[in-house]
């Protein structure tokens, strides 16, 4: 994805990293590796933009931060499947950019957290 065309709107962008995932597993092979990581990749990484929703009708600021945390975990835990498709199943432009991609939301979800525990703070 060209990064000119990215959306800066956090709830959009996790929402199409989701449906990136989605497709991506749609192409994954049908061998036991294939499906098997293919469960776990979409999984955490449809899961990246279901917290950053819940976060955003977060209760309460420690909620806020409660929730994107998770979300900063579940793209970890992405980036590491898509590692692991990379390496043995499937080396393409398109993982290789949603590893990117993984990268950079783990760098402004962290921003967000620590703006929000910093503004709880004052």
């Amino acid at each position: 994805m060209d990064r000119s065309s990215v959306p800066f709107d956090i709830k959009e962008r996790t929402f199409l990293f989701g449906v990136r995932i989605v497709k991506l597993v749609n192409v994954l092979p049908r061998s036991i590796a294939g499906i098997e990581i293919g469960r776990q990749v979409i999984r955490s990484g449809t899961s990246i933009g279901a917290n950053v929703e819940e976060a955003d009708g977060a209760e309460s600021k420690k909620d806020f931060i409660h929730k994107m945390s998770i979300a900063r975990k579940e793209v970890r835990e992405t980036r590491y499947w898509l590692r692991i498709i990379q390496t043995s199943l499937l080396d393409n432009a398109e993982v290789a950019d949603l590893i990117q991609e993984s990268d950079q939301l783990v760098r402004i979800l962290s921003r967000i957290i620590a703006n929000a525990k910093k503004s709880l703070n004052q």
